[in-house]
């Protein structure tokens, strides 16, 4: 009797280990906010569940390197932008993206007028506050494509190492900021700063805009079947959480708080963050379009002397999880 308990325990625990959902970890480019409303839609309305996922989202944040994580085991899959992923792989570590939510750019330069900036041309002699860490490099590139050196000087820019705040504007130690649409840019008509009092140069209607907030695992992943299946099911599930959040902006917002640990983030602010995160996403079904590709990398190859990268990538992308996730 007992030799018969304990097989049909065993028996049990192995059907229950079939069912089992299969463990994905996320690491997010930055702190929780709306800009990655999408997973967590996914996960609070059950999206993974139905997929037979256990999905575990990692905040970031400005000592998190995302790049880092998953070369350290420490992440499946990553959201970073193209640059940075692009210039990765030239290094070395070999990043594919398997999708790409969003469609648009929402990086910019927000200038005060009273700097005396009216066009890219004014930038001349300027300072201009630039994200690093793998930021920068979309604003290398437009720099190189203008023809404006960022060492200085009368014909140049004076770069300012800009710390993840609008401080640098406000202070007025630089004529321009980097903002993205949805965040900086509300932190600087929050602080006062009518809109009438700021020109916004847009990379996406300068013609230099690279793509962001892509999806990224590592390549030699992806030749394991079994992984490939959970990145197919985490795609379809995650897309579905992103159009979810598009038709229900406010209610993404409210999921989005709900996981925020910290407590750093207000309901207005993240209502109006969605509602701009829904622009950069809509038109997006997450498979990368190899038009957007192409024209990222043309613009970081459009780096002078200095490009941010030397050569087109091979293998950089691949529609092989999009294709079976959208079915």
């Amino acid at each position: 009797m007992k030799r018969l308990m304990t097989s049909a325990m065993a028996l049990s625990l192995m059907a229950g280990a079939g069912w089992a959902a299969d463990d994905v970890t996320l690491q997010l480019k930055w702190v929780t906010q709306a800009q990655f409303a999408g997973y967590y839609v996914a996960k609070e309305q059950g999206f993974y569940d139905e997929e037979d996922l256990n999905v575990t989202i990692l905040p970031g944040g400005p000592d998190i390197a995302p790049t880092q994580v998953i070369a350290g085991g420490g992440a499946d899959v990553t959201v970073e932008w193209m640059p940075a992923a692009l210039a990765a792989r030239e290094k070395g570590l070999p990043l594919v993206n398997i999708a790409q939510p969003f469609k648009s750019s929402g990086m910019m330069l927000t200038c005060l007028k009273e700097s005396g900036v009216a066009g890219p041309e004014d930038f001349k002699g300027k300072t201009l506050g630039v994200w690093f860490f793998g930021n920068e490099y979309p604003f290398l590139s437009w720099m190189a494509t203008l023809g404006i050196p960022t060492t200085g000087g009368a014909d140049g820019v004076e770069v300012l190492k800009q710390g993840f705040n609008v401080d640098p504007l406000l202070q007025k130690q630089a004529a321009c900021i980097s903002t993205m649409t949805y965040n900086e840019y509300w932190q600087v008509i929050d602080a006062g700063i009518s809109p009438d009092d700021l020109i916004t140069f847009k990379y996406q209607d300068e013609g230099v805009a690279t793509m962001e907030d892509g999806l990224y695992v590592l390549e030699e992943n992806l030749a394991d079947p079994a992984f490939e299946d959970k990145m197919v099911r985490f795609v379809r599930a995650s897309m579905k959480g992103w159009k979810w959040a598009e038709e229900n902006p406010d209610e993404a917002a409210m999921i989005v708080l709900d996981n925020d640990e910290t407590g750093a983030q207000t309901e207005g602010h993240q209502k109006r963050m969605m509602g701009e995160i829904a622009k950069l996403t809509a038109g997006s079904n997450g498979a990368l379009d190899p038009a957007d590709y192409e024209r990222t990398v043309a613009t970081l190859l459009a780096g002078g002397s200095d490009p941010v990268i030397s050569k087109a990538p091979e293998g950089a992308w691949t529609h092989a999880i999009t294709d079976k996730a959208l079915q």
